[in-house]
């Protein structure tokens, strides 16, 4: 069995991921995205999805990019 690395849970279907050379350990996708997933620079929610990428910036949309920074608003946009 494997331990969480961060909730501790000692679980029989624990799975690895591989990231940046890394190897983590995790019980659940939950715990998975609280430890790996960026943090929208906007709004804080963790970003699970694409995500919108500004220069050294992430955002979880581009409304929330645009709200942080209004020169953003003819570069940045939602895939549809």
């Amino acid at each position: 069995m494997a331990r969480c690395e961060v909730c501790g849970n000692d679980y029989e279907m624990a799975f690895e991921v591989h990231a940046q050379g890394a190897v983590h350990v995790f019980d659940s996708f939950e715990c998975a995205i609280q430890r790996m997933a960026p943090i929208c620079e906007h709004c804080q929610c963790r970003i699970i999805g694409h995500g919108v990428d500004a220069g050294d910036h992430w955002y979880c949309s581009a409304h929330c990019a645009r709200e942080a920074d209004p020169r953003l608003a003819d570069l940045v946009r939602d895939r549809v």
